[in-house]
């Protein structure tokens, strides 16, 4: 039989707790405000606002936003311990590094504005709101210790454990950190590797994806087909990219270091761009049977050609070819021919996922770091790599068969038409993109059109009509 149990919190520290009530202040205006928690929204509950000293206030190391960074951070270096103040500087380092620019913009914010709305904190003062706005005020009072603006923050804080309500739960403080995420103003939007990172915890937690989505405002009166449509969405963009991610770093024994994949959305090398546009490809073509059979690829032959698709990710860069996320998507192109395929997977068989053991060491016999071995890794495979993509790249052009305009014309009808074109699917990053795509499809459009009814015009002319 099942025994019933409490659903988990977060431990208490209850120094940190006492402090933070010692040291609060009752000088903030607006004094309360209404904040997203439990029902207090829905029943207008409005929470005291206090001034807090931004040195009693503390990160925590599940915060969606650096998730990559504290898993890979954990995996090479053992547990980071929250109440320490060398994690506090880790994440705070973390929290700048995932978009320094984004920072520096927020950081002129407050120094023109101050704060617009209270942080959000556990009685024992770790944020769950207003991370990025506490790291930029300590960084800001250490540039200007003689201005008190910096030296506070205005926090709402959460009950603790005598107080009305009780404290709140792991699954409450992920749902309330999904809330404001969803909901933002403005704010720093997640990197889509580390929001892939924070809905698989939330979801660990038992925080389901469906009530993830419910969250966000989009999605809070979405009827059952609709919300069906954005958990499909969600999985493409997020969930499905990060099973490729975890099988990426698996090919090259580098399970759990995250950030070698990607640090942020300042880090314009990253992988997770090319990594996403592979998962999408797989599921179209690669674990597609009708598919795989229209473009002559065997399911033997799948396994074959992912290891060289991680491998020329890995590589990052082909010279004279388009982005590697663009060649992702053109992989399933490649493979269409017999000797494109061939070339592709030649990778596989050419290049070896790891170094020779003695090259991962250097003269003293310390280990390398991972930059440099990237480095190693890539110089010793780059030439195989890019000779054999461009190799594909041409048997695919020279295979091409020559086509009249009305068969491009009657070609590109179809894809338009077609019953995979779902615009609703697009992955949320892509919408620019797809706009773009559309308005040049009808600006050419209409140039042909123009150009058959002068033609038409002249023909009948030239036959006196």
């Amino acid at each position: 039989m099942t025994r019933i149990s409490r659903p988990a919190t977060r431990e208490i520290i209850e120094d940190f707790a006492k402090e933070v009530r010692n040291r609060r202040l009752d000088t903030v205006k607006p004094s309360t405000w209404v904040i997203n928690f439990r029902t207090d929204l829905q029943d207008g509950i409005e929470r005291k606002v206090y001034r807090v000293p931004i040195e009693v206030l503390r990160f925590r190391k599940d915060n969606g936003r650096i998730s990559s960074d504290v898993l890979d951070y954990e995996y090479r270096y053992g547990v980071l311990r929250e109440d320490t103040q060398e994690t506090q500087r880790i994440l705070s380092e973390f929290l700048y590094q995932k978009d320094p620019e984004k920072t520096n913009a927020l950081s002129r914010s407050i120094v023109h504005g101050g704060q617009r709305e209270p942080a959000i904190v556990t009685c024992d003062g770790f944020l769950i709101n207003g991370n990025r706005r506490r790291m930029v005020l300590e960084r800001l009072h250490g540039e200007h210790p003689e201005t008190e603006q910096f030296a506070y923050m205005a926090c709402v804080i959460l009950p603790g454990a005598e107080d009305e309500g009780g404290p709140p739960t792991l699954k409450e403080i992920e749902k309330l950190e999904n809330r404001y995420q969803l909901q933002s103003d403005g704010k720093s939007e997640y990197y889509g590797f580390d929001r892939a990172l924070s809905i698989k915890r939330k979801i660990d937690l038992g925080l389901s994806l469906e009530e993830q989505l419910r969250d966000d405002p989009r999605y809070a009166k979405a009827d059952k087909k609709e919300i069906e449509r954005a958990i499909k969405q969600a999985e493409t963009d997020y969930l499905e990219p990060l099973k490729c991610v975890d099988r990426y770093l698996r090919q090259f024994g580098r399970e759990g270091q995250y950030r070698t994949v990607s640090t942020g959305m300042s880090d314009h090398e990253g992988r997770w761009q090319a990594l996403a546009d592979y998962s999408r490809m797989h599921s179209r073509y690669l674990a597609n049977p009708k598919r795989r059979l229209e473009y002559g690829i065997d399911e033997t032959e799948v396994g074959t050609i992912e290891e060289s698709a991680f491998d020329i990710i890995r590589l990052r860069t082909i010279p004279d070819m388009p982005k590697v996320h663009v060649i992702m998507r053109d992989l399933p192109k490649y493979c269409k021919t017999a000797g494109g395929k061939k070339e592709i997977m030649k990778i596989a068989s050419e290049v070896d996922p790891l170094l020779p053991e003695g090259e991962l060491y250097d003269d003293q016999g310390e280990p390398l770091d991972v930059a440099t071995v990237e480095a190693k890794w890539q110089s010793r495979n780059k030439e195989a790599i890019i000779h054999r993509v461009k190799k594909a790249s041409k048997v695919h052009e020279s295979n091409r068969e020559r086509e009249t305009p009305m068969q491009l014309l009657d070609a590109a009808y179809k894809k338009l038409t077609h019953d995979d074109m779902d615009i609703a699917s697009i992955a949320a990053t892509d919408l620019k993109d797809a706009r773009e795509l559309a308005s040049s499809i009808k600006v050419r459009a209409d140039e042909i059109e123009s150009e058959v009814f002068h033609l038409i015009k002249a023909k009948k002319k030239l036959l006196g009509e």
